[in-house]
């Protein structure tokens, strides 16, 4: 029986830090934290963990007064409240059959002239949930999403596009192998990797080969599971069915190879009996408990875990130190992944200086986090769930611009930046999408989301209102770039920014003025408009700047 993974391929493999990189200059273990608990280490926990921060929340953090505090806070998840919208609907040419506009659609039948709008509804739906979250919750439900995706449109079924994300939301923050079963015969898993096609007369390997060597064991050096590995669990998969129209999984034991499976030394030469009837479903568990049990899987999915959280690259000191350790955690949990979070979360390791803004933001925490700092206003839902519906939408597609489609990753690997050596985060980056970035930013300057219904917008005054001095510019400048950075910005940089809210000008008092005159006359549109100019140049560079794209 031939090994399928013969290389050492980087995928999920340490000695990816050669001498001198930042992975071989790590030396912090995995300890409690001891060090400083200030606004530098909460915005680095905070901007890891989030999708961008708002000064309102490091504030929050910081009065709780410990990182054990700020741990608890991070996962004390709140239960959803709301449902997807009908939220799309226009009239007699985009119309549902019965659900009504401001209820939810889930519970409608597929109709293929309107699922693509169901699905855009999903998607912003989700995106508005990352837009409120305060806690990890969200971060963990794309973490999960990108290491055992689907592709929504490509099955283009948004009930079982919603019940495949209420799966990741069940297990987020729970248990891998009762999240691996459930994605396993969850129906848009069975359409996306041809599991509704396996039967025992012509059994479908994609899913069984996925399943080991993207989701559990990986595929790296020591992974040494065989093709025939990869038959004997297609076999045991067979019989696992769903209905198209009828997004519900069932078990086909008619399908089922009720044969023994052997497979090869790397599971211990483990047998699983055949079974007919009903029982064959058992050996669904039995296959799950052999694959995530295995000592590979722990290893490979705690790599993952730092590699989304922590930094991409692994060498062989984090390997031993930090690797390791972690899935000792992982394994004597039984598969939680709460604990294992909160040891990495809370470590000496992921505090170390070195880490800290050390990574390129994803299109995701770039646009929802700039959404997200700025206190952007969206239109509230209700009532004008159809502007705050338009809004997102704009959203989403810039996302696209970015190459981060949420619920249609690029293929089943996930996105290149969490696994492909030796790019990693530097993939986001392109001439392409730093262009895209900067038409964004550019947009969300002067323009904000525009839509039918009015616009999503961010009030740059009062933003500026929350600083401490903002009518004096050298300290107005300090601050800005102190609470975006955490890094020092070079006196040339200040000294342009200072010109922009002087106009040109060499005496701060034509900034101080401005911003004094409109502190007595807030309501008088022309000096608000000038104010406002010169703060929108002033943002409009910032958010250009390299050091806006790191976390």
């Amino acid at each position: 029986m031939t090994p399928v993974n013969q290389k050492n391929t980087p995928y999920s493999t340490p000695d990816e830090g050669g001498p001198g990189t930042l992975a071989q200059m790590l030396t912090q273990d995995l300890n409690p934290y001891s060090g400083n608990w200030n606004e530098k280490e909460i915005k680095h926990l905070l901007r890891r963990t989030l999708f961008g921060t708002r000064h309102i929340e490091v504030q929050s953090y910081r009065s709780l007064g410990s990182l054990d505090r700020a741990l608890t806070h991070l996962f004390d998840i709140k239960p959803l409240t709301n449902l997807p919208l009908v939220n799309y609907t226009n009239g007699d040419d985009i119309k549902e059959p019965s659900a009504k506009d401001g209820g939810t659609w889930i519970h409608e039948a597929w109709l293929n002239e309107i699922e693509y709008y169901r699905l855009l509804s999903l998607k912003t739906w989700w995106l508005d949930l990352m837009l409120k979250d305060q806690t990890i919750f969200e971060k963990m439900v794309m973490f999960w999403h990108n290491h055992i995706p689907v592709e929504m449109v490509g099955i283009f079924h948004a009930r079982q596009a919603f019940d495949y994300l209420m799966t990741l939301r069940r297990y987020a923050l729970g248990n891998f192998k009762q999240l691996v079963k459930a994605l396993t015969v969850d129906p848009l898993m069975l359409f996306y990797l041809n599991g509704n096609q396996n039967d025992k007369s012509a059994p479908d390997e994609n899913y069984a080969r996925e399943l080991q060597e993207l989701f559990c064991i990986g595929k790296g050096p020591d992974a040494k599971f065989t093709e025939d590995d990869v038959k004997a669990a297609a076999r045991v998969l067979t019989g696992w069915k769903t209905d198209y129209l009828k997004p519900k999984t069932f078990f086909a034991s008619w399908a089922h190879d009720t044969q023994d499976k052997t497979f090869s030394s790397f599971y211990n030469n483990k047998v699983i009996k055949g079974r007919s009837g009903d029982a064959g479903r058992e050996e669904l568990d039995e296959l799950i408990d052999m694959i995530v049990t295995h000592p590979e899987t722990a290893l490979f999915v705690c790599r993952k875990l730092y590699r989304f959280f922590v930094y991409p690259e692994i060498s062989d000191w984090t390997e031993i130190n930090i690797i390791r350790p972690l899935a000792d955690i992982f394994t004597q949990n039984n598969f939680e992944i709460l604990p294992v979070l909160k040891t990495l979360l809370g470590s000496n390791h992921f505090f170390d200086p070195l880490l800290r803004l050390a990574m390129i933001k994803s299109p995701l925490d770039y646009s929802i986090g700039l959404s997200r700092h700025f206190n952007m206003l969206f239109p509230e839902s209700p009532p004008d769930y159809k502007a705050k519906y338009q809004a997102q939408t704009v959203m989403y597609y810039f996302l696209t611009s970015f190459q981060q489609d949420i619920g249609d990753p690029p293929n089943v690997s996930g996105w290149p930046a969490y696994y492909q050596f030796p790019q990693y985060d530097k993939s986001w980056i392109s001439t392409h999408t730093v262009h895209q970035r900067g038409i964004h930013s550019d947009m969300l300057v002067w323009y904000g989301y525009q839509m039918d219904h009015g616009v999503a917008i961010i009030d740059w005054i009062a933003y500026t209102g929350t600083f401490n001095q903002p009518e004096n510019p050298t300290i107005l400048i300090d601050e800005v770039l102190a609470r975006l950075y955490d890094v020092p910005v070079d006196p040339e940089v200040k000294k342009y920014l200072k010109s922009i809210l002087l106009s040109g000008q060499i005496n701060e008092y034509y900034w101080t003025g401005a911003w004094l005159e409109w502190k007595a006359k807030p309501n008088d549109a022309m000096v608000r408009n000038t104010l406002e100019v010169r703060l929108k140049i002033f943002y409009q560079f910032i958010l250009q700047m390299d050091e806006y794209q790191i976390m």
